[in-house]
């Protein structure tokens, strides 16, 4: 399941993951979604809220903080990943002034990637 979500460069729902493993004996949503939610503890996997779908963590092979952004292709559906420590330590002050404890933060950004805004350049020349 690691693999196909890290080989598919672009977040797959539960559903796309169950048709891509049912030959090897995953049958039912549920079965993915206790697989993945395993993944995520162990910080394998993260979970693209907006998308409701889930990617491999590009960082899987290091440890690295939990405040992570994704860039989200709305072209064609890649999502990249890196570190906002910076923006979560601001966040994290500026709530905690109010009594707010953030545990996580995650951000999503959404637009095009350089090849779709390549793509989308030449078409238009």
């Amino acid at each position: 399941m690691l693999a196909r979500l890290a080989k598919a460069g672009r977040a797959l729902t539960a559903y796309d993951i169950l048709d891509a493993v049912r030959a090897q004996g995953l049958r039912a949503p549920v079965q993915v979604y206790r697989a993945l939610e395993k993944l995520r503890g162990e910080g394998l996997v993260h979970r693209i809220e907006s998308l409701n779908a889930f990617v491999a963590c590009a960082h899987f092979r290091r440890r690295h903080e939990d405040s992570v952004a994704f860039a989200i292709c709305e072209t064609c559906g890649t999502v990249s990943e890196f570190a906002v420590l910076a923006t979560a330590r601001a966040l994290r002050t500026r709530t905690r002034r109010s009594g707010f404890v953030t545990e996580r933060t995650t951000v999503e950004l959404r637009g095009r990637c350089a090849a779709c805004v390549g793509k989308g350049s030449e078409a238009g020349a």
